[in-house]
């Protein structure tokens, strides 16, 4: 048994470490998860007493804390994107969510019913629960905070954010069709198809956005407009508000049984859209990104000492190769065939193919799912192929992404020079650059 005092230790330079070691790994091939899954693989190693982590007997912990993490960079990513809703405007994310994700979503599923020779209903789960995508574990793919400017958001970055920000929320039809699937004995049937399709994916995405919406509106009047300087929260500026209208926006939507992560990221958006030139906005994303920091250090430790433990002892080639075809080959092909005709440039759309992170929203997804049995596979045999994809992101897109990311910064900024910006492009000019 761990006892607390060990406990207390740990947590205390585990937060002192996710202040510190951003600013140490900037601008080097590393990422803060990476680092933190190796401090967790490194100490159980070493002869301390850790805590037993076991996904499986602990599935209702770890799809809360999972839960949380979730909708706090759901929040987070909202709040930072400056460029408004829009057909045209966002069409790089409607075609990743639109196009790559069933793609990838098929694909991983005939791969897990042919390599893992699974049963069809364990292969959606397993396709389902490795559809979302979660750039909060490569900090260099997504948007950076908040500004004043509609147009200093480069492509790469944009379009990946905004797919992050969405596709938490569209992966749950997909759950939920293997968990009725599984509730059905693996059977499908017509009645069965027409409440999937009318509740799981229309009701509950259409309850997501309206509540979204008006949760959004009702906070943005809140926060900018209200008439009693007292009530207009933007003079207080107080960050903690964020995790108030996180928590509102998800609470309310789940309550009326709609899908909560849709409506907390647009919940943001329409935060962020109320009043764009507002420095309050700076203050709500800070003080989100930093709790969103602290739950991914502590989740992405704790599953280096899952690892460690054995987390991985379940694993056969085969899972770890649909691992790693899906990170290698299913998301890159579907993912740069999605952006032909979008305003990315060549460059960008393989950056944005290849940069489709596993993460936190996998973990949920699984541990939310397996609460319902009869998937006709091991949970531990699950948890290890999911495990072992969000390990080999982790690794695989935490030390490419940021010699990547800066290449391509680069390119802009010397097109941007060439083109007439002058010595010192502003943001605005540099992110407008195709590649």
């Amino acid at each position: 048994m761990t006892s607390p005092d060990y406990l207390f230790t740990l947590l205390g330079a585990g937060a002192l470490g996710a202040a510190v070691l951003p600013r140490l790994v900037a601008r080097r091939p590393l990422s803060l998860p990476l680092v933190f899954l190796v401090c967790g693989v490194a100490l159980q190693l070493l002869p301390l007493p850790m805590p037993e982590i076991d996904p499986v007997a602990d599935r209702t912990w770890v799809e809360h804390v999972t839960e949380i993490c979730v909708i706090v960079s759901l929040m987070g990513a909202g709040l930072a994107l400056n460029r408004p809703f829009g057909r045209r405007r966002w069409q790089g994310t409607w075609r990743q969510l639109g196009v790559t994700m069933p793609l990838t979503i098929a694909a991983v599923g005939l791969l897990a019913w042919g390599l893992l020779d699974w049963p069809p209903v364990a292969a959606l789960l397993l396709a389902a629960v490795l559809a979302p995508t979660d750039p909060v574990l490569a900090s260099e793919v997504r948007v950076g905070a908040p500004t004043d400017s509609e147009h200093d958001e480069d492509e790469v970055r944009f379009t990946l954010t905004g797919e992050a920000g969405l596709n938490d929320g569209l992966a749950f039809p997909f759950v939920m069709a293997a968990v009725a699937l599984a509730a059905a004995g693996g059977r499908p049937t017509g009645g069965g198809i027409a409440h999937w399709a009318l509740v799981e994916v229309l009701y509950k995405c259409v309850v997501g956005v309206s509540a979204g919406l008006a949760v959004g509106t009702l906070l943005g009047w809140l926060f900018f407009r209200a008439g009693r300087r007292a009530m207009r929260l933007s003079e207080h500026r107080e960050g903690f508000v964020a995790i108030g209208a996180t928590f509102l926006a998800y609470g309310v939507t789940e309550l009326l049984h709609g899908y909560g992560f849709v409506a907390v990221f647009v919940t943001a958006c329409r935060i962020r859209g109320a009043e764009r030139a507002h420095g309050y906005h700076r203050v709500l994303h800070d003080f989100v990104e930093q709790v969103e920091r602290l739950l991914t250090a502590a989740l992405l430790f704790l599953l280096g000492v899952f690892v460690a433990q054995g987390g991985l002892a379940s694993l056969t080639w085969q899972g770890a190769a649909v691992g790693l075809l899906l990170l290698s080959a299913v998301r890159p092909l579907t993912g740069w065939a999605a952006q032909f005709g979008t305003s990315a440039g060549p460059r960008e759309r393989v950056v944005i193919a290849v940069f489709g992170i596993r993460g936190i929203g996998s973990l949920f997804y699984l541990a939310h799912a397996l609460g319902t049995p009869g998937f006709g596979v091991p949970a531990e045999q699950l948890w290890a192929v999911v495990t072992f994809t969000v390990l080999a992101s982790v690794v695989l897109h935490g030390v490419s992404a940021t010699p990547v990311i800066s290449r391509l910064d680069r390119l802009r900024a010397h097109r941007a020079r060439a083109g007439g910006a002058g010595p010192d492009p502003d943001e605005d000019e540099v992110a407008g650059e195709r590649l």
